[in-house]
């Protein structure tokens, strides 16, 4: 057995980056925009954002009704548990199962599991924040101690979300937009989402690998914390290890742009599952896979969440990406957004309150700060 193995880290061994299409490794790293602090990055945005505000006849909070039975439209203090409870038949057939547990003050591991054996789950499985967004609080749970070690740090008050681990290689973001009264959506960006790894030598440790690869090195930051109880690890030559398991580019996850993947049949089977969440029209499906030919025929996948109106079109962040083109397809987004909203507000649904939605984003990443460390 491997000295990764060994220490149960890794998942079931597999060739890194199975079913997907040959990683490029081409051009830079990373772009330099693609980490810049988000004040900065996105403060060109919300000029836009008050443009269409003013174009829309001063509502800055239309999106909030983008998708008019999510929470806030799933902008921002979006539940995922709420989300995937408007999904119908059809569409729950491709949702990884979940169950959802509130972390009260007296909150017993037993009853956790409980409730996670009663929806069917078996370790491992994932356990997340209820309402986070951007791959924050995502830890795989092994064993009963681990179960216990996340909800005790977990906040008091707030939702966990159990679900079934979808252990493949393959993942991607499905952006999805479909105006009220269309016949049919559209998908209008297709990231692929690649997990980083390092390959041993038999020498080195595992900090060592992770700070002199060409790209995890200057990310060293993000990963480093995660594993600080194995960077003095020496992996065999040759043997993989994998670095982030949360498939979110700010935990260091690698996005590819996918757009010329995109067919028909995909569309179609994406239209489908979206018409059978109830008042959904825009937002992103997160699916894993194990082959990127079945996901372009439109089968062979699960979806392990459902994002609204906070989502984002992430092909932006592949590292090719010019910083007007990350603009011009944000731009893009945020018009569909807010007319979408605006249709709805027409068909009788009402936004939220301003003060209500401040008050909501608020609490929400003053959460961010106390989800366990993502790993």
């Amino acid at each position: 057995m491997s000295s990764a193995a060994a220490l149960n880290l890794q998942t079931p061994s597999r060739t890194p980056h199975q079913g997907m299409p040959p990683l490029d490794l081409s051009g830079p790293p990373i772009s330099f925009f693609e980490f810049w602090p988000q004040r900065y990055f996105y403060a060109p945005m919300f000029l836009y954002w008050l443009w269409l505000t003013v174009k829309h006849g001063g509502r800055f909070t239309l999106p909030t009704i983008a998708n008019p039975l999510m929470p806030m439209g799933g902008w921002i203090g979006e539940s995922k548990a709420a989300v995937f409870d408007l999904a119908g038949s059809y569409a729950r057939k491709f949702i990884s199962p979940w169950a959802s547990f509130e972390r009260a003050a007296n909150a017993k591991t037993p009853d956790a599991y409980a409730v996670v054996r009663a929806a069917g789950l078996t370790f491992p499985f994932v356990a997340k924040p209820d309402m986070g967004c951007r791959g924050v609080g995502v830890r795989r749970i092994r064993s009963e101690q681990e179960l216990a070690d996340y909800i005790a740090a977990f906040p008091v008050g707030q939702r966990i979300v159990f679900q079934e681990l979808v252990d493949e290689e393959g993942e991607a973001g499905v952006f999805y937009v479909r105006r009220p009264g269309e016949q049919r959506g559209r998908i209008i960006s297709l990231t692929l989402k690649y997990f980083p790894y390092v390959y041993g030598d038999g020498r080195s440790t595992l900090r060592e690998l992770i700070e002199r690869d060409r790209r995890a090195g200057p990310l060293a930051h993000i990963y480093l914390p995660r594993h600080k109880d194995r960077l003095g690890l020496v992996l065999a030559p040759g043997e993989s290890f994998r670095i982030a398991f949360a498939g979110s580019h700010s935990r260091g996850t690698i996005f590819r742009n996918g757009n010329d993947f995109v067919t028909e049949a995909m569309t179609d089977a994406f239209d489908r599952i979206a018409k059978d969440v109830r008042e959904f029209y825009f937002g992103r499906f997160d699916v894993r896979f194990s082959s990127i030919d079945e996901l372009r025929a439109g089968v062979g996948f699960k979806i392990v969440e459902i994002n609204g109106a906070g989502a984002e079109a992430t092909h932006i962040w592949d590292r090719k990406t010019s910083l007007p083109a990350a603009y011009s397809a944000l731009m893009q987004q945020y018009a569909a957004m807010w007319e979408i909203g605006a249709t709805n507000a027409r068909r009788g649904f009402k936004p939220a309150r301003l003060l209500d939605f401040i008050r909501a984003y608020r609490d929400e990443v003053e959460l961010w700060a106390r989800y366990p460390l993502t790993e």
